[in-house]
């Protein structure tokens, strides 16, 4: 093995174990920085597979925006967060049944494609000036329309969130 794939290794167990951590992990701030290392892995892998733009935004907008909105929810919260454990015992069962029909068919996929293995290395050109030009040319009109309808969104939930109750009678 060279030093490549074992980076992707190290990669791929940092990412494996964080999200095992997030998904049953009791403490909440434990799972929520769990899932910070998860979000790295995830970017990481990105860099390996050339896919630049992706692992950009992925750092950007999960890591830099969603991870941090959740964790300032999660340590704002005033109260405790009580998991009653004795509700889950009757869908473990059927839980346990879907994950291993899931796992069995990603299992079966994985073994059963016959993978195209490069000997080398391809260098690949950059994907985010490519994907940039699109966005300003080709793709401006639907780009400016997703725009206007976030803005819209966050103007409506602005003002569902400051709208004043009406005290009942």
């Amino acid at each position: 093995m060279d030093l490549y794939t074992i980076i992707f290794y190290i990669f791929a167990v940092i990412t494996l174990g964080a999200a095992c951590v997030v998904v049953f992990s009791r403490n909440i701030v434990r799972a929520a920085f769990a899932l910070l290392f998860a979000f790295f892995g995830v970017a990481g892998i990105y860099v390996f597979l050339l896919a630049d733009f992706i692992a950009i935004t992925q750092l950007l907008i999960y890591v830099g925006g969603i991870l941090v909105l959740i964790l300032f929810g999660v340590m704002l919260t005033s109260h405790q967060i009580h998991v009653d454990t004795k509700t889950g015992t009757v869908q473990t069962l059927p839980a346990v049944m879907i994950v291993s029909a899931l796992a069995g068919t990603i299992i079966g996929i994985f073994w059963s494609t016959d993978w195209n293995v490069s000997s080398q290395l391809k260098i690949m050109d950059k994907t985010a000036p490519q994907i940039g030009e699109l966005l300003l040319t080709k793709y401006l009109l639907p780009f400016e329309i997703a725009s206007v309808v976030l803005l819209v969104a966050l103007i409506g939930a602005a003002m569902i969130a400051r709208r004043e109750k009406k005290p009942k009678d």
